[in-house]
């Protein structure tokens, strides 16, 4: 299992307008976890699962890509496009039990 990680702090006069837009593009989504800072409120991250290294690669490409649904947020980062970071990550000790 690999992630595809995306950070970026959110305008907070964009914040409602934001929480508005990611709910309708989560609605059936399964492979993707969004969450929000509670030490840093604004501050949002998203991790996308993917199955493959090529997964995760065509996920970033995606979410990056202006054509994407995603793109729009872009607007709303304090920094804009550039301010958004993304990684991907590979399991270290892959078929290691979880929570060990």
């Amino acid at each position: 299992m690999y992630i595809c990680f995306a950070e970026y702090r959110i305008m907070p006069q964009m914040r409602e307008q934001y929480l508005a837009y990611t709910g309708d593009l989560l609605k059936g989504m399964t492979n993707l976890y969004l969450y929000e800072g509670t030490d840093q409120p604004g501050l949002f991250v998203e991790v996308w699962n993917a199955a493959t290294a090529e997964e995760a690669e065509q996920i970033k490409e995606e979410r990056c890509g202006e054509r994407s649904s995603w793109y729009r947020i872009s607007e709303w980062i304090e920094g804009g496009a550039a301010k958004m970071h993304i990684w991907t990550f590979k399991p270290v000790h892959p078929g290691a039990a979880k929570g060990n």
